[in-house]
């Protein structure tokens, strides 16, 4: 696990977490944004790596792998889209209330 006060750890959280949230997509601003404030201090640094590598991706095609719409080419095909795709399910029931 990883905590924000660990000094570069800290910064790197709080650069992923402002990534997540400014993409310049609305609706993946929503879905990682969210994900990033409540899930990204307990990612493994394994998971945190490959968050990273995904946020390096168009945003279009980030938000078609979460909706399912496409298939992830296989470097992208990690626990961590496993992840935003459930976080993306449960946090759909919360926005409908």
């Amino acid at each position: 696990m990883t905590k924000s006060g660990d000094g570069g750890a800290g910064v790197r959280l709080k650069r992923l977490k402002f990534r997540s949230w400014h993409r310049g997509f609305k609706e993946a601003d929503l879905i990682l944004g969210h994900f990033a404030d409540s899930r990204m201090e307990t990612l493994s640094e394994e998971d945190l790596a490959a968050y990273e590598r995904l946020l390096e991706e168009p945003d279009q095609d980030i938000y078609d792998w979460v909706l399912g719409r496409r298939d992830p080419p296989p470097e992208h095909d990690t626990e961590v889209l496993v992840m935003l795709r459930d976080f993306r399910h449960f946090a759909e029931t919360l926005w409908k209330r």
